[in-house]
């Protein structure tokens, strides 16, 4: 993809269907990846995991990170609650790649391929052979950002004194070349969301300046941005019991922050726009 290049891939093949229309030959994938830490991105993962099983659908899980493992020890931890406390909470299924690249991520892939309505992914912070092959195989992709340039320098880059967008950065670069193999292959169209996790309300001027460089460069690389998460405590404080926001029965009284947070999960789902056939399916 040329720096000058202004189309994009976003657009289904002529005859194929959008993500939300896909027949339903196996889970609907949605990868989240960041080539970056420290964005929510395994927040972001557990959490839409566990409202998709809320709702009654059938998720599984695969932690790509064999390393820091945090979904997984999110979902162990979950699960270790259930152990002690006998409530009835929802649990994806969920397993661990080894992270080599000729190791089981092919494996867990068949084995969650079948009998499940959702397959949710998370993937390293990092270049890593796996997360290129899981973002290839995403119906959604995510991209967890913080509302930083710093950030925003993984997919673009801007003029120092402007803001504008110069050229689209190397992950950019990277996934326009997954969607269209993906395109080419099976006429499927990877929908891909940057996540706008993390949002501090205190520098109006940044926020602003950041957004009208992401609504720029999604028309030149198409992607779609929608609201993650807020930066809040709560999300550290519920880990260590697998908790999320939809358990707030189990974790007490809520706080007008708490339901602020709700509402923020409540508008990631919407936003994430995830087709309703596999649930519409799971509660028949």
């Amino acid at each position: 993809m040329s720096d000058q290049a202004e189309t994009h891939i976003t657009e289904p093949a002529e005859g194929a269907a959008s993500p939300a229309q896909q027949p339903a030959a196996g889970p609907h994938v949605i990868v989240f990846a960041n080539e970056k830490g420290g964005t929510g991105k395994s927040t972001t993962a557990v959490h839409t995991a566990v409202a998709l099983a809320a709702r009654g659908a059938r998720v599984a899980c695969i932690d790509l990170d064999h390393r820091q493992r945090t979904l997984g020890r999110y979902l162990d931890n979950r699960a270790e609650t259930v152990k002690r406390t006998g409530q009835p909470l929802p649990i994806p299924d969920h397993a661990t790649g080894d992270g080599r690249a000729d190791g089981n991520f092919e494996d867990l892939f068949a084995r969650f391929s079948d009998g499940f309505d959702f397959m949710v992914i998370d993937t390293p912070g990092r270049d890593d052979p796996c997360a290129r092959t899981a973002a290839a195989l995403a119906n959604t992709l995510v991209t967890p950002m913080n509302d930083s340039f710093v950030d925003f320098d993984l997919i673009g880059q801007v003029d120092a004194e402007t803001f504008k967008v110069k050229r689209p950065s190397f992950y950019s670069e990277l996934i326009w070349d997954v969607r269209k193999a993906r395109a080419k292959a099976d006429g499927t169209t990877i929908d891909w969301v940057v996540l706008r996790n993390r949002l501090a309300y205190v520098d109006a001027r940044n926020m602003r300046r950041v957004s009208e460089a992401l609504d720029q460069l999604s028309r030149r690389v198409g992607f779609r941005i929608i609201p993650g998460l807020g930066e809040r405590v709560i999300y550290r404080e519920l880990f260590p019991a697998g908790l999320t926001l939809l358990d707030n029965k189990s974790f007490g009284g809520m706080g007008l922050s708490h339901v602020a947070a709700r509402q923020e999960l409540r508008e990631m789902m919407a936003g994430l726009a995830l087709p309703d056939t596999a649930l519409s399916s799971a509660a028949a």
